[in-house]
């Protein structure tokens, strides 16, 4: 009975034991690849990852809306925030805010699981050619990263025609010694792209919705 307890605990612990031998033995894994190999592997991502990214921006990245730009900035700054992101810099004379979080807010956790399943398989196959058997290691790495929303809103004939960016900004050193790529994976960006227009419209709705106040006379 104790050997079989005693057993118990040891296939109880292999788990975390392989995540520990996993967490020791990547970076020894990516020491044994030269910085020029890691170099040409991440230009490689960031070649495939950009032109995802344009087309991205192309067809998601524009909008054109029929009201005011002071309400659409004002509706523009609270849904940023509601989706837990911090303002860093707001002119609403240019028409122009930059929103930043913790990587990967706006995404929630479901939505990072999806874009991890989606994107990281081509990440580690445009790597390989470049540095072999560690690709199969690699990771997005959110740690370290902050996530950076900016927003155009500028005057349209019909209203306002605003216009969002995604970038990634680093905080903190990636720990597995791989240079960090210059652009989100496409799935995150598509869904933050969603997440924001989504909750943006939610807002103008709720906005519109609410009894308006009368005219002083």
């Amino acid at each position: 009975m104790n050997r079989l307890m005693t057993t118990g605990r040891i296939y109880a612990m292999c788990p975390r034991t392989l995540t520990c031998l996993c967490a020791t033995l990547v970076p020894l894994l990516f020491g044994c690849v030269s910085d020029q190999q890691k170099y040409d592997a991440i230009v490689a991502v960031n070649r495939e990852f950009r032109a995802q990214y344009e087309a991205i921006l192309a067809e998601k990245g524009t909008r054109g809306y029929m009201m005011r730009r002071d309400e659409a900035f004002s509706a523009m700054s609270k849904t940023l925030a509601e989706l837990g992101m911090q303002p860093e810099s707001v002119d609403q004379s240019l028409g122009f805010m930059s929103f930043y979080a913790k990587a990967p807010t706006p995404l929630t956790e479901e939505d990072w699981r999806a874009t991890v399943a989606a994107d990281l398989p081509k990440m580690r196959e445009l790597a390989r050619p470049y540095i072999g058997f560690p690709a199969e290691f690699i990771k997005f790495e959110p740690e370290g990263l902050q996530l950076v929303v900016n927003a155009s809103i500028l005057d349209a004939p019909a209203g306002v025609l605003i216009s969002i960016t995604i970038r990634m900004r680093q905080i903190e050193p990636p720990r597995s010694g791989m240079p960090r790529r210059d652009y989100p994976p496409p799935t995150g960006m598509r869904i933050g792209l969603d997440r924001v227009w989504t909750r943006f419209e939610l807002e103008i709705g709720r906005r519109q919705a609410l009894p308006r106040q009368p005219t002083a006379r």
